[in-house]
């Protein structure tokens, strides 16, 4: 079926984000709610932690998670095909991998109470 997104939608910043993706691609991508989901754990092989700090996707049977995973969404979605090729470019895909592990990181701050 494609490639899976693993997103956490409890998030309210993580949900409006994916939602707009949502409604801008077709099934090429499989959108799977990370909240509660003992299957989304099996499938990645992740912990709860870990796929609450990042987003993934499982693209060919492997599972990528960060800055990574969002251009592979990226690459998927035409309305969104330019930033994949902004961002395929190593300097710059180097500067958005560390801008989005500052901004998961508050996220993940923000969010943490789910893995009580």
């Amino acid at each position: 079926m494609g490639i899976k997104v693993f997103f956490n939608n409890s998030c309210n910043i993580c949900r409006f984000e994916i939602n707009h993706y949502k409604k801008n691609s077709d099934n090429k991508l499989q959108w799977i709610d990370i909240t509660n989901n003992e299957e989304a754990l099996k499938l990645t092989s992740k912990s709860r932690k870990e796929l609450l700090r990042r987003l993934h996707v499982i693209d060919d049977g492997r599972v990528i998670g960060g800055a990574k995973a969002f251009v592979i969404i990226w690459s998927k979605i035409p309305k969104y095909k330019f930033l994949y090729k902004i961002f395929s470019i190593k300097p710059l895909f180097i500067i958005f991998h560390y801008l989005y592990e500052v901004a998961a990181f508050f996220l993940f701050l923000k969010n943490k109470h789910q893995l009580k």
